[in-house]
């Protein structure tokens, strides 16, 4: 018997909240089948997205985040290609379907030193993510820079490099028994492996350079000239680009200690690890 006939159909999951993305939803229409209304329908995670959220290859490789996102926002067509600014967004709109509107979170005020948890109303998060404005290029020697969000998986990739040369710094500094100068050599070509990783995350941050006579796209090219220009022009570059990823990162939360009514800030950030725990 065909499923489409199934009679326990209107008894599925149907979406809980509706989501507006911080980018506007600006995608080609493989990546994303955007509704009239600009709001994307987002259903709960089911039992199989619930196990998908626990299986560390699976979210060590990213494969939990993109199967959870096209199960519960079927609108996703290719999540790999979703820009990172819509990512908090789509995460945190996931968490509140799914009957988690109400995030607990543990802090510890500067001022006591006590510690307590608080909740996040994830809806009342929702609204005050923005996009970065990477319209405007930046200007730098003749050069004018036009700069673009990462997508998921130029994203991923990198925290995965990441987590490999952190791991082979973790195992020289946990291994007593290694020579000295064996320890040296590999900590340096570690350290050297961060450098290039952070050129080449700022260069797939480059949409393009361009020159008084040409407009430069190649991500060779790109990274060539990041790792050949002079230390004052890639510090501009490399601040540039972190203010802009900062204007669609989370805000720190405001928090008023519960023990001594001090108010401070803390950070929120979100971690597919947990946040669906």
């Amino acid at each position: 018997m065909p499923l489409n006939n199934n009679p326990l159909k209107q008894y599925f999951r149907r979406p809980s909240i509706y989501l507006k993305l911080p980018s506007g939803g600006k995608y080609p229409p493989n990546i994303l089948n955007m509704p009239e209304s600009g709001e994307l329908p987002v259903y709960p995670m089911t039992a199989i997205d619930e196990i998908t959220s626990k299986t560390p290859d699976a979210l060590y490789n990213g494969t939990a985040m993109t199967d959870i996102i096209k199960s519960c926002i079927p609108d996703i067509i290719d999540p790999w290609l979703i820009s990172s600014v819509d990512l908090d967004a789509i995460l945190i709109a996931i968490k509140a379907a799914s009957g988690g509107n109400d995030l607990e979170i543990e802090s510890t005020c500067p001022a006591c030193s006590d510690s307590s948890k608080y909740g996040i109303n994830l809806l009342l998060l929702l609204t005050t993510l923005t996009a970065a404005n990477y319209e405007n290029t930046m200007e730098i020697n003749e050069l004018h820079i036009k700069f673009k969000s990462l997508t998921y998986k130029e994203l991923n990739q990198t925290k995965i490099s990441q987590f490999e040369v952190q791991r082979i710094l973790a195992g020289l500094e946990s291994n007593t028994n290694t020579d000295d100068a064996i320890r040296i050599e590999k900590t340096q070509l570690a350290i050297k492996s961060i450098v290039e990783l952070t050129i080449q995350l700022i260069s797939n941050s480059i949409e393009y350079i361009e020159t008084p006579n040409s407009k430069v796209t190649d991500k060779e090219f790109i990274m060539d000239y990041l790792t050949n220009c002079d230390k004052q022009s890639y510090i501009a570059i490399r601040d540039f680009n972190t203010k802009l990823k900062a204007e669609a990162e989370i805000k720190p939360l405001a928090i008023k200690c519960i023990k001594c009514s001090h108010d401070y800030s803390q950070p929120f950030t979100l971690n597919i690890t947990d946040f669906f725990a």
